[in-house]
């Protein structure tokens, strides 16, 4: 009985991290359409010269998209490197390793 409910309880926590890893990858997935619908603005402003004056579009200049597009790298990079170094592997080792220390702690308590 006791196993089953350990059981239930890893994969409760797992399906949370699941979960927060979706939801890491919708946030990611959306910035990329912005940025992609922001860079073609930029391009199409100051490389082909169109009069794009509404408001968010004639803020967008050299300074701004290289911030944007190092937001960009950095959150490719936490996003895609985290799943290679703390893949489901490392995940599932420190979730039973965790899990045991608490069942250890509860059993002595």
């Amino acid at each position: 009985m006791e196993t089953n409910f350990n059981r239930e309880q890893e994969d409760f926590e797992l399906q949370k991290i699941a979960s927060k890893k979706v939801v890491k990858l919708k946030a990611f997935y959306t910035h990329v359409i912005f940025y992609v619908a922001g860079l073609i603005l930029y391009i199409l402003k100051d490389y082909f010269g169109l009069p794009l004056n509404i408001f968010p579009v004639q803020y967008l200049n050299g300074f701004v998209m290289c911030i944007w597009t190092t937001a960009f790298v950095v959150s490719a990079i936490d996003i895609f490197a985290s799943l290679k170094i703390f893949g489901e592997e490392w995940e599932e080792r420190k979730m039973k390793s965790i899990l045991e220390k608490k069942e250890k702690k509860q059993k002595w308590e």
